[in-house]
C-alpha cells in the first residue's frame, strides 16, 4: 500500500459529534486524498478534482444515489 504523505487533513462540519461516519479529506492536490476518520492509518481513496466536485455538489443537494432521481 502506497504511503500517503502528512496532509492537513479536515472532517466536514456536518459530521456528528459522536464520531462514526466521517470522513477526512486534504485539498490542494490534483487528486483529492479521502480517509476514514476512524482510521486514519488505514487505505486512502483518491478523486480526481472535479471529479469530487460533482460528488460534494451531489451531497449538498441531497443526491444519496439510493434509488431514483
Amino acid at each position: 500500500m502506497e504511503t500517503i504523505p502528512e496532509y492537513d487533513w479536515y472532517k466536514s462540519s456536518y459530521s456528528g459529534g459522536s464520531g462514526d461516519n466521517c470522513l477526512e479529506v486534504a485539498t490542494g492536490m490534483t487528486a483529492i486524498p479521502v480517509r476514514d476518520s476512524k482510521n486514519p492509518g488505514g487505505p486512502t481513496l483518491r478523486f480526481q478534482a472535479e471529479a469530487w466536485s460533482v460528488f460534494v455538489d451531489g451531497v449538498r443537494r441531497g443526491a444519496s444515489g439510493r434509488g431514483g432521481r
